[in-house]
């Protein structure tokens, strides 16, 4: 359990398709914790825990007010590892978005500095891996967003072949991404009004 007075990320904790007992928070809590001195006291940080078929599913977004939002999923038969390695992958990317920013910008807001280096050997081999390949633009593409409904967007996607498809909602004006869901079915990603 984190002190009282410390001042922490502003973190909800929802349950879908499951109750959440007041340990399976604490936990989760306790857990984040230890993102605490990476991320600013006024940082959103949103938790979803759910359970489907014998899976425990843990979904973390981390949204600070000016930066790059952060986000990690991990599935397990029992919930406890899975949010342990749900951290662990927050972790190595923060670790990764913090040094990117310090290369490009000595003050950054979203992401504390001042702490001391992460110790853990799985972020430094892990690290070692991905270092090369992210960050790196390999393909331009301009395209012309169409109007059109949700579903005729999921048709053109699937006429074209993509796991993707960018159009403008032709009720809200607005731009909109649909994709295809790893379980199945379709998402869409609408832009959030701040």
């Amino acid at each position: 359990m984190i002190p009282k007075g410390e001042v922490v990320m502003k973190l909800t904790i929802s349950g879908k398709q499951m109750e959440l007992t007041q340990g399976i928070k604490d936990n989760i809590e306790s857990k984040l914790s230890k993102l605490d001195k990476y991320i600013s006291p006024d940082t959103d940080v949103k938790v979803t825990v759910s359970a489907k078929k014998g899976r425990h599913k843990i979904e973390v977004t981390i949204a600070p007010k000016n930066g790059h939002v952060i986000r990690a999923e991990e599935s397990q038969e029992n919930l406890y590892p899975a949010i342990d390695l749900v951290v662990d992958k927050l972790k190595i990317q923060l670790k990764k978005y913090k040094d990117k920013m310090q290369k490009r910008h000595q003050e950054n807001k979203s992401i504390r500095f001042d702490s001391p280096e992460i110790n853990d050997s799985i972020l430094e081999e892990d690290l070692e891996d991905f270092e090369d390949e992210l960050f790196i633009i390999k393909r331009r593409k301009r395209i012309n967003i169409k109007p059109m409904s949700e579903e005729e967007a999921v048709l053109q996607m699937e006429l074209v072949g993509h796991d993707f498809y960018i159009f403008r909602n032709d009720e809200t004006d607005e731009i909109a991404l649909v994709y295809k869901r790893k379980n199945g079915g379709y998402g869409i990603i609408e832009q959030e009004e701040y």
